[in-house]
């Protein structure tokens, strides 16, 4: 949801969630291309600020969450 509002076409965004084991999940964000930027932001910033939602939801639910953005 958060990944949607950052970007300029929302249709063109996919979340993928993959468990490789009980306790490791990794979030595949894929974008548009023109998109990338946006998601990435200035320096890593914005990146980084999802990132870290992630840690924080992580240490809520005790298992380790990754996020992934792939770039096509």
């Amino acid at each position: 949801m958060i990944v949607r509002e950052l970007v300029r076409d929302a249709d063109a965004v996919e979340v993928r969630e993959i468990e490789r084991d009980p306790s490791k999940v990794i979030i595949e964000v894929r974008v548009a291309q023109e998109d990338m930027g946006k998601l990435i932001g200035k320096q890593g910033k914005t990146v980084r600020a999802l990132r870290s939602l992630l840690h924080a939801v992580s240490l809520k639910q005790g298992r380790r969450y990754v996020l992934d953005i792939v770039e096509e």
